[in-house]
């Protein structure tokens, strides 16, 4: 359907290495995850997702694409997640943000996880789209700022579709 998002396009917009280690704050099913493992076929990623039920999906679509290089954990990111501090490369917020109820607590578990120089790539609603679910869509403005407050740096900003923006930020 035109004007919806394509994650290997949006992919694109970042620098990946195949060895690379990465996340998806939100994973689901791994609409997102499982293009991402690809690209980092000799990397790992982590699938966290707040439900057990989407994370069961994923697994089994992990067998039938032949992809091993994901682990999925269980946890509400705005609590906090498992992961090691400063051993990511990329953390991906795609349609994330607009469901969370404390926005910047996620940023920053972002920020934590990631190397010096790691990378956050958020795909979420434009605040203005009649489309799409309603929840607490967050404006790039107001994005931006949050970053800012916790000393990250914007370094692309783009349109990701009718209906979503993209926005890649460095620790």
């Amino acid at each position: 359907m035109e004007g919806f998002l394509n994650p290997n396009e949006i992919l694109k917009q970042v620098d990946l290495k195949e060895s690379q280690r990465a996340a998806d704050f939100g994973a689901g099913s791994g609409g997102w995850v499982i293009p991402l493992a690809k690209k980092l076929e000799d990397g790992k990623v982590f699938a966290l997702d707040i439900l057990e039920e989407p994370l069961s999906a994923l697994k089994a679509k992990m067998k039938l694409e032949k992809v091993s290089n994901i682990e999925t954990i269980v946890a509400d990111i705005e609590k906090g997640t498992r992961i090691l501090s400063e051993t990511l490369d990329l953390v991906l917020m795609t349609n994330l943000l607009f469901e969370c109820q404390d926005k910047k607590s996620v940023l920053s578990e972002g920020k934590r996880v990631l190397r010096n120089g790691g990378k956050i790539l958020i795909i979420d609603w434009k605040k203005e789209s009649l489309f799409g679910p309603k929840g607490e869509r967050v404006s790039t403005e107001d994005l931006k700022r949050m970053t800012q407050e916790l000393g990250m740096a914007v370094e692309k900003e783009f349109d990701a579709g009718a209906y979503h923006y993209g926005l890649i930020l460095v620790k």
